[in-house]
């Protein structure tokens, strides 16, 4: 916990210092004995940056002085835990830099502040420069690159001290569905940037703070407990960083926001990948649960005020969805049910599915469950976001900024309509 305070409060600190000598170190030469591994191969994600479409997100929005400077940062490094000091300020200040930047703090670029899209890429340009050091000592690879995808993901932040202010945490997503439209956003994860820090008034008159991560679509992030970290210290029942609220956001059908009344156990989203190409192993007829998952109930029920959230219906209807998929006690075959799970059954899906949308609200709650039942808890689903230019080439479309806009200010009402 206290490492956490730390780290929260030397997230802007760093930021500014780190950029304010980016512009030196990009220009120095790598200090000697520095290498490079050019030839270092991509994962299928960062195989994506190929595309030229993909690497502008990052030159067009003003973040590319962060890709610049981080290889001589990087070469600096002299021993293993300096390594380490460096990926977590890096990654802490692109993390900060993308909710500036989705604030309005942070000028440049001509690409729109709102948009997720340019931290996403530009986390995945510099984990590919993380990957191509090769220093001159022994590295923990697989530890540095988490804690950079920590850092720069929202982990290391936490809330304020600040007294007689409620506590909201919320989780976002990156893009997906990379391989057939590499422009895509994820209106969870910058609607999640936006309000990041923010304060804002509940129905009661009360003024909250909201806390935000914005979480990988992939499933070894989640066997690895990311989703544990990142929700844990704020469901600790009076500890320094507890939550009066928590909810996971993703993007979910389209026209339409929905509170899932149920998380369900298991994954079943097979044949459909994660970003990196991964499959979950379970399907509809064959269900799986997470390895190492934790103990804890086939279905687990949303404890969010869902009437106060679903009296907002603007600019989206906000409906409660309440079918799950489950394999009834005794039986064999999975049958889809409108009003939610019968005793003793098996959990195939819940309200929003078998993918990782539905696993974080499970986790996220299972926990909970654990640590702090009565706290209130769930899962929201935004609507598709629409508006892409019809020409492959343009990255944005006034109406896809529109659609963006609208769905992250309707998160924020759908938040603010909460009485804690």
């Amino acid at each position: 916990m206290t490492l956490l305070r730390r780290t929260a409060g030397l997230a802007a600190a760093l930021t500014g210092t780190l950029v304010a000598l980016l512009a030196p170190a990009a220009a120095q030469a790598a200090p000697a004995g520095c290498r490079t591994a050019v030839t270092a191969a991509p994962d299928a994600e960062q195989a994506r940056l190929q595309d030229t479409r993909t690497a502008a997100f990052t030159e067009r929005s003003g973040l590319d002085d962060l890709l610049r400077g981080f290889p001589a940062a990087l070469c600096s490094a002299r021993t293993p835990h300096r390594a380490e000091w460096v990926v977590d300020a890096w990654g802490r200040a692109l993390w900060q830099a993308g909710v500036d930047r989705a604030q309005g703090r942070r000028p440049g670029g001509e690409l729109p502040a709102r948009d997720d899209r340019p931290l996403y890429w530009t986390r995945l340009a510099m984990t590919v420069q993380l990957d191509r050091w090769q220093p001159g000592f022994t590295v923990d690879r697989a530890g540095l690159r988490a804690r950079f995808e920590d850092a720069s993901r929202g982990l290391a932040d936490g809330f304020s001290t600040a007294h007689g202010i409620r506590r909201i945490f919320v989780s976002g997503f990156d893009p997906f569905g990379l391989d057939t439209e590499p422009r895509r956003a994820n209106p969870s994860g910058a609607a999640v940037l936006q309000l990041n820090g923010r304060r804002i008034t509940l129905a009661d008159g009360s003024t909250a703070e909201v806390r935000a991560v914005v979480l990988p679509v992939r499933y070894g992030d989640f066997d690895r407990g990311m989703v544990e970290r990142a929700f844990g210290p704020h469901l600790v029942p009076g500890g320094p960083q507890s939550a009066d609220l928590i909810t996971s956001i993703s993007q979910g059908y389209p026209g339409v926001f929905t509170l899932e009344a149920w998380a369900g156990r298991a994954r079943s989203a097979d044949p459909y990948p994660d970003n990196v190409g991964a499959l979950s192993g379970g399907t509809t007829s064959h269900p799986v649960d997470a390895p190492g998952l934790a103990d804890g109930p086939q279905f687990i029920r949303t404890t969010l005020p869902t009437d106060a959230m679903t009296a907002v219906q603007q600019p989206y209807p906000v409906l409660l969805n309440t079918p799950v998929t489950e394999i009834p006690a005794g039986a064999t075959d999975p049958v889809e049910r409108t009003d939610g799970p019968t005793p003793g059954s098996r959990a195939v899906a819940g309200g929003g599915g078998g993918y990782l949308s539905n696993e974080v609200a499970y986790r996220s709650n299972r926990l909970r469950l654990e640590l702090a039942p009565d706290l209130p808890g769930g899962h929201l689903h935004t609507p598709v976001l629409t508006g892409l230019p019809t020409d492959r080439n343009l990255l944005t479309a006034p109406e896809f900024e529109q659609n963006e806009a609208a769905i992250a200010d309707q998160v924020r009402a759908v938040l603010s309509s909460t009485r804690l």
